[in-house]
């Protein structure tokens, strides 16, 4: 029996090795480094020199056939010629440093912007090249998503269409905040989102090219201060991960992005807080002004002000990982580009409630501005 055992474990190593051969011979025809290669000739002289446990050495040849698989995958990029993208929200922050980024990259860019006489949609036509068309698109509008298609459909195919388009409305406590604002992040970062989603797939199914929506940690873990943005966003993962089961009989790929704290304009400005402040105070019912108290309330903006100083101005990784997500012929489901992106999620999952909800409190809410009524009690 043990001889049966280990000539079943031996045949298992042959074929691993078979394996690894042919994906490194995959890897060459696409013209990657031959020091895998390398790599595995090194690695079975070592093994069979060394090592006399057949199950020892299936496993460990096993274990290098991943890493060949995953690691080859990482690096080969698909060309970007004849392959155009679609990306929202492209007046500031990722959608304007993305689009100069695939301009430069040699992809046909069209660059969906809310106001086309805005500073950073000037920038856009000023420095890119002339594959980079900047399009006024509110996906809001339901006439400028039809016209947008109507021009972009006329002019090429459509590779990749990136949502990206967003607003935070205001960092507040998800009982005092305006009925408005929420119907605002639904429309923008929800509805927007699915209705030019709609509009262009079939020109992405046609390509069977990608679908990628720029998604948040709010979206996956609920944060305090952020209800109705991250109801917002949780709504767009759960519509996109219908749709990337939905859309993978045509070859279609949907990607989320969940990036962590970068520094763009979707905090808003002191002026914009001033006038969601004002909002705020003056929809309060008696009761909840009692309640919450004016100085609370007001205190809101030294928490969205340590918000942007503490975000990094690097946007190297959301950017990288766009490109991966656009142009591997593997993309992943999901990406978390950013040093923290990866640690809230993986908190909130494995710790008990009790103690996720502990720490994101300390994170998210400041000890010194309480509820008057808290302070009172």
């Amino acid at each position: 029996m043990e001889g049966i055992v280990e000539g079943c474990l031996g045949f298992l190593y042959d074929l691993l090795v078979v394996v690894c051969v042919g994906l490194l011979l995959l890897r060459v025809a696409e013209g990657r480094s031959v020091r895998w290669l390398v790599l595995l000739v090194v690695s079975g002289v070592t093994l069979t020199c060394l090592v006399h446990s057949s199950a020892l050495k299936a496993g460990l040849v096993s274990v290098l056939c991943s890493v060949i698989h995953y690691v080859g995958r990482e690096g080969v990029m698909l060309p970007t010629q004849n392959k155009a993208v679609l990306i929202t929200g492209c007046d500031s922050g990722f959608g304007h440093d993305l689009a100069k980024f695939l301009d430069s990259a040699g992809m046909r860019v069209f660059a969906g912007v809310l106001d086309e006489h805005s500073p950073g949609a000037l920038e856009l036509k000023k420095a890119a090249s002339p594959n980079l068309t900047v399009l006024q698109l509110d996906i809001t509008n339901s006439s400028q998503i039809t016209q947008a298609h109507q021009y972009i459909q006329s002019q090429t195919g459509l590779w990749a269409l990136v949502n990206n388009a967003g607003v935070l409305g205001y960092m507040c406590d998800g009982e005092i905040l305006p009925i408005k604002m929420y119907k605002k992040c639904l429309d923008v970062n929800f509805i927007g989102s699915v209705e030019i989603t709609q509009v262009f797939l079939p020109l992405i199914r046609q390509s069977k090219g990608r679908l990628i929506s720029i998604s948040s940690m709010a979206g996956e873990v609920p944060l305090p201060g952020f209800a109705g943005y991250g109801a917002s966003k949780a709504a767009l993962i759960s519509f996109s991960g219908a749709i990337r089961q939905e859309l993978s009989r045509w070859g279609v790929k949907v990607i989320i992005i969940l990036p962590g704290a970068f520094k763009t304009n979707i905090l808003g400005s002191r002026e914009q807080w001033d006038s969601a402040q004002e909002d705020v105070l003056s929809g309060l019912s008696p009761e909840a002004m009692a309640s919450y108290g004016e100085e609370y309330i007001r205190s809101m903006q030294q928490r969205l002000a340590h918000m942007s100083s503490v975000s990094s101005s690097d946007t190297g990784p959301f950017l990288e990982a766009l490109k991966h997500a656009i142009l591997s012929p593997s993309p992943k489901p999901f990406y978390y580009p950013g040093a923290s992106a990866w640690a809230l999620p993986f908190l909130y999952r494995h710790c008990p409630t009790s103690l996720s909800d502990t720490i994101l409190s300390q994170i998210f809410t400041s000890s010194d501005a309480q509820p008057a009524e808290v302070l009172n009690s």
